[in-house]
């Protein structure tokens, strides 16, 4: 994991706003809100129909202030109520939120080739390497969170291993990709913004969304476009090498992996690995349709 920018070693109430590539991307926010002691703390503005992802659409149901459909209109109601719910319990508040609606793919063109066209039709920056930002939920999270956040943490991330021999840019990593290691080193720059910078005015937020997003198209311009080799797959500005201690990540090894080892071992543990998919599926989706 490589740093660039500052991140604050402590913990803070923040929106976290980031491109969005691939599935790997909400465990790129973990891995910056553990090294802040705040991973129980981290909220997603997500797709709806990720609650009904076997075993971690329960999960997903949990953490999130917001889900939205690509088909639905954008309940800004619920938003704002389950935002005020979260800030009621006074707890530090990490919500993450891909302002893009949807990743960013170069296998699928014609969502790039549509975001560009709606960029040019509303006289914005037309985008390489991200798509058109939508500003309504970061307006809506900001606008309801204004006097309990603490700053913006504008995020860029790149994964190394995603230009094929031809210099173009291939499809991000899958989960299985990035836990097999097949994404060497993942880059991450941040960018801390204080409230007070951020226009108030949805209008005017949505032009500074973009304007962040031209920052990060810039950056990733030059981390996959650069003409000078040695410039390619950094970021530029100083980097941190990033490393966790052995007493932030030992004690989830040993526990899961002693339970996963425990129960694949033997015949019974093996059929109650299985059930545990099945009937916990099952009961996750009982519970997010009873209580959506």
């Amino acid at each position: 994991v490589i740093i660039y920018g500052d991140l604050p070693k402590n913990k803070e109430n923040v929106i976290y706003l980031s491109n969005h590539q691939c599935t790997v991307d909400w465990i790129i926010a973990d891995m910056l809100a553990i090294r802040q002691n705040a991973l129980g703390h981290v909220r997603y503005v997500l797709k709806d129909g990720l609650k009904w992802l076997p075993l971690y659409g329960w999960y997903f149901s949990q953490v999130r202030p917001c889900t939205f459909s690509l088909l639905a209109k954008f309940n800004e109601k619920e938003m704002r109520e389950k935002l005020r719910a979260q800030m009621k319990t006074e707890t530090t508040m990490y919500l993450v939120i891909f302002p893009e609606g949807t990743r960013y793919n170069p296998e699928i063109p014609k969502v790039i080739a549509d975001s560009q066209s709606f960029a040019e039709k509303e006289g914005l920056a037309i985008l390489k390497h991200v798509l058109t930002p939508r500003v309504k939920a970061t307006h809506v999270a900001i606008d309801t969170m204004k006097d309990y956040l603490d700053a913006v943490y504008d995020v860029t991330v790149a994964y190394e291993g995603t230009v094929d021999h031809k210099g173009q840019r291939k499809l991000a990593p899958s989960m299985t990709e990035f836990l097999c290691k097949e994404c060497p080193r993942v880059h991450i720059f941040i960018d801390r913004i204080e409230l007070k910078d951020i226009p108030e005015e949805q209008m005017y937020m949505r032009r500074w969304l973009h304007e962040r997003f031209e920052i990060k198209d810039k950056l990733l311009i030059e981390f996959y476009d650069a003409k000078d080799s040695k410039r390619r797959n950094k970021f530029p500005g100083k980097s941190v090498h990033s490393k966790l201690s052995l007493k932030k990540t030992l004690p989830s090894l040993l526990f899961l992996g002693g339970l996963t080892a425990s129960m694949l071992l033997t015949e019974s543990g093996r059929k109650l690995y299985v059930k545990t998919w099945i009937y916990g599926t099952l009961i996750g989706c009982l519970w997010v349709s009873i209580k959506p």
